[in-house]
């Protein structure tokens, strides 16, 4: 899976371990559990790399097992019940006409409930599978997807990212739906992963839900600043540059560890300096990036009332707010009265603008914090 890549710091998908940072004991914990007939949910705030780790284990599991089917959906752009089961039959079915033709047009013919349409991906070349799905037939055509997949010879690893996003569906037994289907699948091996904490900690905590102690609960954490350091600094070595210790710790102390916006300044780095050696260097890259996103950021305030604006950009020029509603912090920023502070707070956390960890709230998106702090 890995190939040759111009810059090593990738910012989007998985192209091979050779350009994934460690996180050798979670990856190593994930196999075994599944490896054992468990399945998995994985929390973690978006941008940490939960996406990367799946994609990472996967591939790890594949090298172990060829004959392993490893399928990964995010179902956070899906509204429904039938939106779901839609994507669930295009990944499978796509899953096997990636293994031939004639493997596809057997699976086509067992789920051909499905009303399949094969065509060809304009940017690969290779077969492509989309379906429809009545909403009136979503659960049949659910239980036919997981008929198929328990009637094979095989092992199916899926990972549905985003899981928490079926508790909006208008449908109300879709989790009872699915666990009624996967406790009966026992060669089928499921992790579900999701950003939103308290949402994906009741799903599968609380008793009074379907998936109540269905799985093992595993919680990611920023990879370690020394040995992602030591990743980091290999590649600017390997053409024969340097990555200074103490920059990479402004860099990681900046963005709290957060994965992906720590690859986006390095991908950034990595392509205008061959040696970078002060933080002048490090500030002109993220200040670069911020600005590139401006426009972006100005249509995002667009949407937000006064007092929504006024505490989001009070969150980021505080850093992390411990007590939004309290007394000095309202008066340090000008704000409202704390009722208008709370309907303000609750919007931009159900948005995801802002985001409660357990010290207190920061702004969820990085960049735009920092935009925000310079308003």
């Amino acid at each position: 899976m890995a190939r040759k890549n111009v810059n090593p710091f990738v910012c989007q998908g998985y192209i091979g371990k050779e350009f994934f940072c460690d996180r050798e004991s979670e990856t190593e914990t994930l196999s075994k559990i599944l490896y054992n007939g468990r399945n998995v949910t994985l929390i973690s705030p978006r941008r940490l790399g939960k996406t990367g780790l799946i994609l990472h284990t996967f591939d790890h599991i594949r090298a172990e097992n060829k004959d392993a089917v490893c399928i990964y959906i995010d179902i956070f752009p899906t509204k429904s019940q039938s939106e779901l089961t839609r994507m669930m039959g295009e990944a499978v079915l796509n899953e096997a006409m990636s293994k031939g033709r004639q493997i596809g047009k057997r699976v086509l013919s067992m789920l051909g409930s499905l009303r399949p349409i094969i065509g060809i991906d304009q940017l690969t070349g290779t077969p492509n599978v989309t379906i429809a799905v009545d909403p009136a037939q979503s659960e049949t055509t659910l239980r036919s997807i997981f008929d198929y997949m328990k009637g094979q010879q095989k092992e199916f690893f899926v990972a549905i990212d985003e899981f928490q996003q079926i508790t909006t569906y208008p449908e109300t037994g879709t989790e009872a739906l699915l666990r009624s289907h996967v406790q009966f699948a026992p060669n089928i091996h499921f992790i579900f992963s999701g950003s939103k904490q308290h949402l994906m900690a009741e799903m599968f905590v609380s008793p009074q839900r379907p998936f109540f102690q269905s799985t093992e609960l595993m919680n990611l954490k920023p990879l370690d600043e020394q040995v992602y350091f030591l990743f980091a600094n290999r590649f600017f070595i390997a053409r024969g540059g340097d990555l200074d210790r103490e920059v990479f710790h402004v860099l990681y102390s900046t963005f709290d560890g957060y994965t992906w916006y720590i690859q986006t300044v390095l991908n950034r780095l990595y392509e205008a300096f061959r040696t970078v050696n002060n933080v002048a260097q490090l500030n002109e890259t993220i200040l670069d990036i911020v600005d590139s996103k401006v426009p972006q950021f100005e249509s995002l305030a667009q949407f937000m009332t006064d007092n929504q604006f006024s505490l989001l950009r009070a969150i980021a020029k505080e850093g992390l707010v411990e007590k939004p509603l309290g007394k000095d912090f309202i008066k340090k920023y000008r704000l409202p009265g704390a009722s208008s502070v709370k309907t303000a707070l609750d919007m931009l956390t159900n948005k995801e603008l802002a985001y409660r960890q357990p010290l207190g709230y920061i702004v969820y998106d990085r960049f735009l914090a920092l935009w925000l702090s310079r308003q």
